[in-house]
C-alpha cells in the first residue's frame, strides 16, 4: 500500500511543479531595513510613533528657519498656504469642537488646527511632507519640536512644554477639534452596514450642476505656471497654467509634448535644477509668489560686479530683508558648483 501511496503523490505532484508561476522568479522579498524605512506612519492611537521628544523654544528656530517662509513667523501666512494658527479658541479646546466650522459662522478662513481632530495626523504629515523643498530631512526630535511649536501657538500646550512620545496621547485630549470628526461606520468598520435607504436622492435627482465660482481666466497663471513648481518627491500634480484650460474631462486628450530644448555638452540644465530644488515654488521667472522673480532679482542688483558671487552665498546661505521681511531658507542640500550654476543663469537674464 505504501508505494502506491508513494506513486499516486508522485503523479499529482508532478503537474503543479510544471507549472510553477513564471513571475515567482521576479524579484525578491523586502529585506527588514526597506520596509522600516517605508512603515512610517503614525495612527491616531499612536500606533507607529517613534520615541523622542522636542521643546516649543527648539522648534520656534527650526520653525523660523525652515518653515516661517511659506506660513509666517506665527503660522498665519496666507500667502503660499492657507494659515495653520488661528480660529480657535479655549472654549473650543475644552469641548474638542471648533465654534468656528459650525454652520452660521462668519469666520474667514479655516485653519489647519481648526480643522485637524488627531494630533497624529499633525506629526505625521510634517515627518512625511515638510519642509517643502527637502520632505523627509527632519529628524525625529525635530519632528516633536515643531509640532510643540504649532500646538503652543494654537495655545493648546504653554510655551515651555516638551513634546515627546510619551506625553502625545495627554495632548491629544486638548486638541481643539478632536470631537469634530465626522465617523461613518460603513467607511470604518468591515462588519458595517452600509447606507442604502437613504432617501436624501432617491429619485426625481438633478441631472445638470450649477456652478457657483470658477476661477477666471486673468487668475489662472497669477502665481506662475503650477506645473512647474512639483516637488520631484511623490505624484506629480498640476497644470501647465501657461496653457488655456482644457474643454473637455481632463485626461481625455493627451497633453502636448512639452519642448525642451537640448542642453550643450557639459552645461547643467539649469531650469531642471531649479524644478528638482522647489525654487519655482517661490519665484517666479518675471513675478514674486512667495519670494522675488528671478528677473527681479537680476533688476535689483543690475551694475554689481560680484553679482555671481554674491547671489551663490545668498542660495546657499539664505538670508532676509533685501525684498521684505519674508526669509528665504538656506538650501544646503545645494552644492556649490549647483548654486553658481543658477546664480550664473540669473545674471544671465534668467532665461
Amino acid at each position: 500500500m505504501r508505494p502506491l501511496i508513494l506513486l499516486a503523490a508522485a503523479f499529482v505532484a508532478g503537474p503543479a511543479f510544471a507549472q510553477a508561476k513564471p513571475w515567482h522568479e521576479i524579484g525578491r522579498d523586502a529585506t527588514k531595513a526597506e520596509v522600516r524605512a517605508w512603515d512610517i506612519d503614525v495612527r491616531p492611537d499612536f500606533k507607529g510613533l517613534p520615541k523622542g521628544s522636542g521643546t516649543v523654544p527648539q522648534g520656534e528656530q527650526i520653525w523660523e528657519a525652515q518653515c516661517a517662509s511659506c506660513h509666517g513667523s506665527f503660522g498665519e501666512s496666507n500667502e503660499v498656504f492657507t494659515p495653520i494658527v488661528g480660529g480657535t479658541t479655549k472654549a473650543d479646546i475644552e469641548r474638542g469642537r471648533v465654534k468656528n466650522l459650525e454652520p452660521g459662522s462668519s469666520f474667514p478662513q479655516k485653519t489647519t488646527m481648526m480643522k485637524v481632530a488627531t494630533l497624529s495626523t499633525l506629526w505625521d504629515y510634517i515627518n512625511r511632507a515638510m519642509p517643502w523643498n527637502a520632505p523627509k530631512t527632519l529628524t525625529t526630535d525635530e519632528v516633536y519640536a515643531v509640532t510643540a511649536y504649532i500646538l503652543n501657538l494654537a495655545e493648546v500646550v504653554p510655551a515651555d512644554f516638551k513634546l515627546s512620545d510619551q506625553n502625545m496621547a495627554d495632548v491629544q485630549k486638548r486638541m481643539p477639534n478632536r470631537n469634530g470628526m465626522v465617523f461613518h461606520e460603513p467607511l470604518w468598520k468591515l462588519e458595517g452596514k452600509g447606507d442604502v435607504k437613504n432617501v436624501a436622492c432617491m429619485k426625481d435627482c438633478p441631472v445638470e450642476t450649477t456652478i457657483r465660482s470658477f476661477l477666471p481666466d486673468f487668475a489662472r497663471d497669477a502665481h506662475g505656471n503650477i506645473a512647474e513648481q512639483n516637488r520631484v518627491i511623490g505624484p506629480v500634480r498640476g497644470a501647465d497654467t501657461t496653457r488655456p484650460p482644457p474643454k473637455g474631462p481632463v485626461g481625455s486628450t493627451p497633453p502636448p509634448a512639452p519642448v525642451v530644448a537640448p542642453a550643450a555638452p557639459g552645461v547643467k540644465d539649469t531650469k531642471a535644477l531649479l524644478a528638482a530644488n522647489s525654487c519655482t515654488a517661490c519665484h517666479g521667472m518675471t513675478n514674486k509668489i512667495v519670494g522675488p522673480g528671478f528677473t527681479e532679482i537680476l533688476a535689483k542688483h543690475k551694475g554689481r560686479a560680484d553679482l555671481e558671487a554674491y547671489l551663490t552665498g545668498r542660495i546657499q546661505s539664505g538670508g532676509s530683508g533685501v525684498f521684505g521681511a519674508v526669509p528665504m531658507p538656506p538650501q544646503p542640500q545645494l552644492s556649490e558648483a549647483d548654486a553658481r550654476s543658477i546664480a550664473k543663469w540669473i545674471v544671465d537674464g534668467a532665461k
